[in-house]
């Protein structure tokens, strides 16, 4: 056992340090040939941030443990919003001025809803997994279309600004590019064993470790590049980061494992999982798209509000698992 919580600790340390070199690379090679720096946003670090829940998920499914595979994707969408936008609020509130991402809000709440609606057959097929990957699909292009646009964003200012500082030669871009990939890959393998193993050890569900343990791990690049984003004013970045990732996992995530092996899952995750990621979503949604002309925002008390929420949540997951 102590084993498994040495390969866990391991696992996410290495995983979070390689994912931001492969965000970092991945953002700096697009930037050298040329890629608009919306485009770069919306799609490298959308795709990068989540890339430790999608190889998780992957080799997850791929060992057959479906479930940390889903509990990871709807435990980060969940982490991603009450804890980190919670938690980054609290520190500095977040003015929301994309008309990108405005446009990204009511876009994650309808595939929410989609996410919810396959959930209520308690299963994940084949089909809805690859309606999943074609709804992202179609997402991804329309992300392109917008991206390559000229028109003024607030998010492709911020992005054009972080870019010009982390600016890299085009070789050591590629390195990175390639050693936080391979090193993303290693570290979720070593993660996904001591996960299993703990799993096993305290005769829990892959399901609540999934959700717990593996989905705050695999979320600490949105928290850490959040808070940096906010500390220095660049609220859509921070924002971006947390509705990118989202989507990935709703559509990317759990459509990648849903091809690799079909899911049946407990009603609890629909009524419990589902409904508080649909609630939160929700809320994201209503405070911060701003209507009838107000300016969308988050502040410190919506932030806390956020964050209880999270810690509700979770208590209710350790009480459900000690408590029986």
């Amino acid at each position: 056992m102590t084993t498994a919580f040495l390969a866990i600790v391991f696992g996410l340390a290495l995983l979070v340090w390689s994912a931001d070199r492969f965000v970092e690379g991945s953002a700096a090679t697009a930037r050298h040939f040329g890629m608009p720096p919306l485009l770069i946003g919306m799609v490298i670090v959308g795709f990068g941030t989540s890339a430790p829940e999608m190889v998780v998920s992957a080799i997850s499914a791929s060992q057959g443990n479906p479930g940390i595979a889903l509990g990871n994707a709807y435990g980060s969408n969940i982490t991603n919003i009450a804890l980190i936008l919670g938690l980054t609020a609290l520190i500095s509130p977040i003015a929301v001025h994309s008309q990108v991402l405005r446009k990204e809000l009511p876009i994650l709440t309808a595939v929410t809803a989609l996410a919810a609606w396959q959930l209520w057959d308690g299963e994940i097929s084949r089909n809805d997994a690859l309606i999943l990957l074609g709804v992202l699909g179609g997402l991804m292009a329309w992300t392109i279309w917008q991206g390559m646009q000229k028109n003024a964003d607030a998010l492709a200012t911020e992005i054009e600004q972080e870019l010009e500082i982390r600016d890299m030669p085009l070789r050591r871009a590629v390195v990175w590019l390639i050693v936080g990939l391979t090193l993303l890959i290693v570290s979720s393998r070593i993660l996904v064993w001591g996960a299993v193993e703990i799993a096993r050890g305290f005769g829990v569900s892959d399901l609540i470790i999934g959700l717990t343990i593996v989905a705050i791990g695999t979320s600490l690049p949105e928290l850490a590049s959040s808070i940096i984003a906010t500390r220095k004013g660049e609220h859509d970045i921070a924002l971006g980061n947390i509705l990118g990732s989202n989507l990935f996992n709703t559509l990317a995530v759990v459509g990648i494992a849903g091809i690799i092996h079909p899911m049946s899952v407990g009603p609890e995750v629909f009524s419990r999982d589902i409904m508080v990621m649909a609630a939160l979503t929700i809320s994201l949604f209503i405070i911060g798209y701003g209507f009838r002309g107000r300016q969308g925002r988050i502040n410190r008390i919506e932030g806390a509000a956020l964050l209880a929420c999270y810690i509700g949540y979770t208590a209710y997951l350790v009480q459900s698992v000690f408590g029986q």
